[in-house]
């Protein structure tokens, strides 16, 4: 097995964190720095990736500045998504072993599989669509949601990455563990009008501390990826 690099970043403005992942992308690459998990929180950020579309954008200007919301056009894939205090942003920075981007994502999506179930949700994949979705009957808990939304899988957690030349991977995973929800209201989240976004505290009643959700997300990618597995007690 292979070691993995923790570093818990805390809360990081974004572009402080893509530059971070582009330098340590050229050093996976050359195989100076061992594979990289960064494990952190942004302040309140929009990002469209490649496929972005600026009508998803619904607020103005005026609106964005008032809510210290600052957006960025990235090269990760996907569309727009919402980035804030409270949410668990994750960025692998590997070298993959194959060209196999579509099976890295699905090993994404099974890491936070894996980490809910243990933290007392269900999550699951849905055929066609990218991210962590919570199914239905138990998405019905958020108060939050339109009425147009209910009866439907809500995502908990965006997924949307950038493999390179060099088979190194950049951005990641953003799973909503208590983050100020109304912001998802100036977006179209990932596109995707008719599906809500939530939270695992909305559906959990409460917040868990985000040092134990990083934990918990963090030896889960350890599993599903296969790295030597360490103690992540600094996280708890």
């Amino acid at each position: 097995m292979t070691s993995l690099e923790i570093r818990d970043l805390g809360l990081v403005d974004y572009q402080t964190a893509w530059d971070l992942q582009n330098a340590l992308a050229a050093q996976v690459a050359s195989a100076s720095q061992p594979a990289t998990l960064l494990l952190l929180e942004h302040p309140h950020t929009y990002t469209f990736g490649r496929r972005g579309q600026a009508a998803n954008l619904l607020w103005n200007e005026t609106e964005l500045a008032r809510r210290g919301i600052s957006v960025h056009w990235v090269d990760r894939g996907g569309d727009v998504t919402y980035h804030g205090p409270g949410q668990l942003v994750g960025y692998p920075i590997v070298k993959l072993a194959d060209n196999d981007h579509v099976g890295y994502i699905r090993k994404l999506e099974q890491v936070l599989v894996l980490a809910l179930a243990r933290m007392g949700l269900v999550g699951g994949q849905l055929q066609g669509m990218s991210g962590v979705w919570i199914q239905a009957e138990v998405a019905e808990r958020c108060a939050r949601c339109l009425p147009h939304q209910r009866g439907k899988p809500a995502k908990i957690a965006a997924i949307g990455v950038k493999v390179d030349a060099n088979n190194v991977t950049r951005h990641g995973f953003a799973l909503n563990v208590g983050p100020q929800m109304d912001y998802f209201d100036g977006i179209i989240p990932c596109g995707i009008p008719d599906h809500p976004a939530v939270s695992m505290a909305e559906l959990l009643g409460e917040a868990l501390p985000m040092s134990q959700v990083k934990a918990r997300v963090a030896r889960a990618f350890a599993e599903v990826f296969g790295f030597e597995k360490k103690p992540f007690d600094f996280l708890d």
